[in-house]
């Protein structure tokens, strides 16, 4: 691009560092809210509630489920994503 397609362009560049930006944040929130890491260590911590006797069994299930339904989403992007 020459010296004149700079200028003319020159006036959109404030609004493509903010898409830039935009698609930045949005990917970060994205893999954060993707990443398996925080549902396993969410498994984790409520087994040791139902171990610790802090909660039953049925509730012990219940948000079991959430998670591994949680677990099954990622999966299922991170499958398209490849």
């Amino acid at each position: 691009m020459g010296l004149l397609g700079k200028l003319i362009t020159a006036p959109l560049l404030p609004v493509r560092a903010a898409v830039w930006v935009a698609e930045r944040v949005a990917e970060e929130a994205e893999a954060r809210y993707y990443d398996p890491g925080p549902v396993w260590a969410e498994l984790a911590a409520l087994e040791r509630r139902l171990l610790d006797g802090e909660i039953d069994e049925e509730a012990f299930d219940r948000e079991e489920d959430v998670l591994l339904d949680r677990l099954r989403e990622i999966e299922e992007f991170r499958g398209r994503d490849r």
